[in-house]
């Protein structure tokens, strides 16, 4: 063991002397190469540059080195910085600087061979360097030597909640996003018809339109301010005849006075349909003829339209059944109503594969 101590260190002293005994640099003509190193001496894992410096004549042209990732075994080269060009002597000569960032991770001393630098196709050598790498210095126990502690556990990493959020959130969001497709699926398969709610609004009975209608001229002024009675006999009779239609079945909009009269005779008694029709003799003469009648005869005629309709109306039967204010109408589910279904349950389906596979990714990089 010791002869093997003995022969590594006289190998260490022969490289030194042979380093320091070299010439710094070789000059050859006008062209000079030279190579140095920041540090002779590293620990494991450092890292020192290797510069190599050419001077030539501008009109000559040069090729460098071509290195890659290590200078010799166990240096690695860990960057090759751009050439640096200087013009010196009024740009009659050239000075250029090429920079190599190298470490090693093996203790040795090592010996780096010269540059060599092709200039006009002639090759030029820069010296040669030499490199100690040394081992990290490790506390001994000199008093129990013999004890020694093995390697240590591997320590688990600590949780970090924003290393874990987005796995968390997507996985909460996905489960709502699986019960809206189930949902969906569901109602694509049975295809069950949409329910339609249709409020109706209930129709009042024609004497019960026509009191009303006939309410609303009594208490209109406007024609009673102005003298015109035609506005008022005119609404008057339209109110006769929309009832008459509805009631009786013939369309008495359409016909003349005297026609409806005639139509009446068949169905009421005479005195009734004697007071009808001296209303609308009444509401011909106003219209037509530009008569102009007393206050008390307009509000007779209006009487008159009040007791015809009273005596002539249908009473509704107590026991009948009400007409439904509400329906409900089934509709079959439509081909585009389909489409946007099967549609909407396809894109979340995607969405929900491209959310779980983000978090199997993730899962994936945080534990493994």
């Amino acid at each position: 063991m010791n002869r093997l101590v003995l022969h590594k260190r006289l190998k260490e002293a022969f490289w030194g002397i042979l380093v320091m005994l070299l010439p710094l640099s070789v000059k050859a003509q006008n062209v000079t190469v030279e190579a140095s190193i920041d540090s002779m001496q590293i620990l494991i894992g450092e890292q020192t540059k290797v510069r190599l410096e050419v001077s030539l004549d501008a009109h000559q042209k040069m090729v460098l080195p071509v290195i890659r990732d290590t200078l010799v075994h166990g240096i690695e080269v860990l960057d090759i910085a751009k050439p640096d060009t200087q013009y010196l002597n009024n740009k009659q000569r050239l000075l250029v600087t090429q920079e190599y960032l190298v470490t090693s991770f093996d203790s040795a001393f090592y010996y780096i061979p010269p540059f060599v630098v092709a200039v006009d196709g002639k090759p030029y050598q820069s010296k040669s360097l030499a490199l100690k790498v040394l081992t990290l210095p490790v506390p001994i126990d000199e008093a129990h030597p013999e004890q020694f502690f093995g390697p240590k556990g591997i320590m688990e990493a600590p949780f970090v909640w924003s290393d874990w959020a987005l796995v968390i959130w997507l996985s909460l969001f996905v489960i709502p996003l699986v019960i809206l497709v189930v949902y969906l699926v569901i109602r694509y398969k049975d295809n069950k018809p949409i329910l339609r709610t249709i409020k109706i609004e209930p129709k009042l009975p024609p004497h019960q339109q026509a009191l009303n209608e006939i309410e609303r001229i009594k208490a209109d002024k406007s024609w009673r301010q102005s003298g015109e009675s035609k506005a008022y006999y005119t609404e008057l009779t339209d109110t006769i005849r929309t009832y008459i239609k509805e009631r009786f079945g013939f369309n008495a909009l359409e016909m003349t006075s005297s026609e409806i009269i005639d139509r009446l005779l068949q169905e009421k008694d005479q005195k009734l349909i004697d007071e009808l029709k001296g209303l609308f003799e009444t509401a011909d003469l106003v219209k037509f003829a530009k008569h102009h009648p007393l206050m008390n005869e307009n509000d007779m005629n209006l009487i008159n339209a009040i007791d015809f309709i009273n005596q002539t109306k249908i009473e509704q039967d107590p026991n009948a059944k009400p007409i439904p204010t509400e329906i409900t109408v089934e509709e079959k589910r439509s081909r585009y109503a389909k489409i946007a279904l099967l549609s909407s349950i396809i894109i979340l389906v995607v969405a929900i594969v491209g959310m779980l596979v983000v978090v199997i990714r993730d899962i994936y990089n945080l534990c493994f």
